[in-house]
């Protein structure tokens, strides 16, 4: 990320040690479990830890390719069914691999976070939730992702404590 002789701004390291925390979270809650566990849906939720923390990945790393280069960057990698084949593992995914591909991400984030110019900005992509004509600066977009990435902490703690009674905090 960064050589012996570079310094973070105090900014740019709270940043990252936010996105850290949250991510080991995420993470913490599918500690020792099997893939079929990974796959259970033990709530009337259509979630499941394996697919939420692959749809945690996808999405942290479209808009770490938003804050690079913008809408169109962006949705780089995105078909017609790649929404609903980010929340599922496929046929021969494990959670092993996508915690491999997690790690990927966070790597290439984390490099992107203390290197990126914070207030370069882009129009977000055209889209029902986004306010015509909006701008997120590359800060803002990490902001983001830190909350994104919490959220789903928080639900993969319930999903967690649903299998086996295991608590990412207690």
């Amino acid at each position: 990320m960064t050589g012996p002789t570079t310094t973070l701004s105090r900014e740019r390291a709270d940043l990252l040690e936010s996105m850290r925390r949250h991510r080991s979270f995420l993470r913490f809650t599918v500690r020792d479990l099997t893939d079929e566990q990974a796959r259970l849906r033990p709530t009337v939720s259509a979630l499941y830890l394996g697919g939420l923390i692959k749809h945690v990945a996808a999405t942290e790393a479209s808009w770490v390719r938003f804050a690079e280069g913008g809408a169109e960057a962006m949705s780089r990698n995105w078909g017609p069914d790649a929404y609903m084949r980010h929340w599922h593992l496929q046929q021969g995914e494990t959670l092993a691999g996508v915690l491999a591909d997690y790690e990927a991400v966070a790597l290439h984030t984390d490099e992107v976070v203390a290197t990126i110019d914070l207030d370069a900005d882009h129009a977000l992509p055209e889209a029902p939730w986004f306010e015509p004509g909006a701008r997120w600066s590359a800060r803002r977009v990490f902001l983001h992702v830190i909350a994104e990435t919490s959220q789903h902490a928080g639900h993969a703690d319930i999903l967690r404590e649903s299998i086996d009674g295991q608590k990412t905090m207690g």
